[in-house]
């Protein structure tokens, strides 16, 4: 029995036949292939990331090739995302010769951002060139997910989300969305409007738009909703005009980010007085590192938050998290787990014991 267990966990953490480029998966189109990052290397001799710029960082990367059978448009769609962290998968496209770096042409880098089923668009492809795919887990993140190379794209457009407004947040918990469909979208049926808090790992459908056809058999263009929040927090929203799968890839049509907090601040920076938070010393990690956070009770181990941090981006009240419902259950100290991945240097992780304590 003890052997069988040993098994399964070696087989559950093996590397994938395509972690080397030599051994590379042959993907057919609209082919479905699962997969996963687990235990996967890099090998330094086939990746140049100044081909890639900030793209995309190196840490457990697999292969695909991919040889079109007609010239066209096609869309890599990833689906059914499984992450420790929130950003989800890295996908580098490019043609070349393998490990001839000189040779390399990119066709298209994408750090995901979320775990929701996406799709990335490459146009003008021509039949029977090969085609290499590059998957890598961000920030050394483990995940598994699905693989089709389509005609046809499936889940949300690859968007970068807009910063987040530094900004005080509302004190009303209800968001108002106005948008507006192009003449020129003609095969759209409906509208999604999909929500997702800051820390989520993938956004929900909250509201599904038909598009409407007015008294003067013309198609509605403007559109409104209303959203009460249920909680404190920062939701990013998406409205994307969508058709039947032979109509087209969905368009995004709006992106942005709403606040909600039920803190009344005194002033611009300021918070009521008493008010229980958790300071995090940003400074002792260097700049422009990246920062994996996970805030835990002490107690029994449950994690109260996890809390991705760039240092370099961050402003007053960055490094400050609100923690007065911690508090009030009890709470007086919490352990943090910091995983640190200096630029150019090897990850490490550390833990500290860090106390709460309120505003004066």
């Amino acid at each position: 029995m003890t052997l069988c267990l040993v098994l399964a966990f070696a087989a559950a953490h093996a590397q994938v036949p395509n972690d080397d480029i030599e051994n590379r998966r042959q993907l057919r189109a609209e082919e479905t292939v699962t997969s996963s990052t687990v235990g996967c290397t890099v090998q330094r001799a086939c990746v140049d990331e100044r081909l890639t710029g900030k793209c995309i960082e190196y840490h457990n990367d697999q292969w695909f090739e991919f040889r079109p059978p007609a010239t066209g448009t096609y869309y890599v769609n990833i689906g059914g995302q499984r992450c420790r962290d929130v950003r989800g998968v890295q996908l580098v496209v490019l043609t070349g010769t393998p490990c001839q770096l000189a040779t390399y042409r990119i066709l298209s880098c994408t750090s995901l951002g979320t775990q929701d089923d996406l799709f990335v668009p490459l146009p003008n492809l021509q039949a029977g060139q090969p085609y290499l795919l590059d998957i890598d887990g961000y920030l050394k993140d483990y995940c598994s997910f699905t693989l089709q190379v389509s005609g046809r794209a499936r889940g949300l457009p690859v968007v970068p989300a807009p910063a987040v407004p530094q900004g005080p947040p509302a004190m009303s918990r209800v968001v108002t969305l106005a948008w507006q469909v192009p003449d020129s979208l003609t095969t759209a049926r409906y509208c999604r409007v999909l929500r997702r808090e800051l820390h989520e790992f993938r956004a929900r459908e909250i509201w599904r738009q038909p598009l409407a056809i007015n008294t003067y058999g013309q198609r509605q263009l403007v559109y409104t909703l209303t959203d009460t929040l249920a909680a404190p927090g920062q939701y990013l929203y998406q409205v994307v005009a969508e058709g039947e799968p032979a109509d087209g890839p969905p368009t995004l049509l709006l992106l942005r980010w709403a606040a909600y907090s039920q803190l009344r601040p005194i002033m611009p920076g300021a918070v009521a007085s008493g008010v229980v938070f958790l300071t995090l010393p940003l400074a002792r990690y260097p700049r422009g590192a990246q920062l994996a956070i996970i805030v835990s009770n002490p107690e029994n181990g449950h994690v109260l938050r996890r809390l991705p941090l760039a240092p370099q981006a961050a402003g007053p009240g960055q490094g400050r998290i609100y923690a007065q419902s911690w508090f009030d259950a009890g709470i007086r100290r919490v352990t943090v787990d910091v995983t640190c991945y200096p630029p150019g240097k090897p990850a490490y992780t550390e833990q500290l014991l860090l106390p709460l304590a309120a505003e004066p």
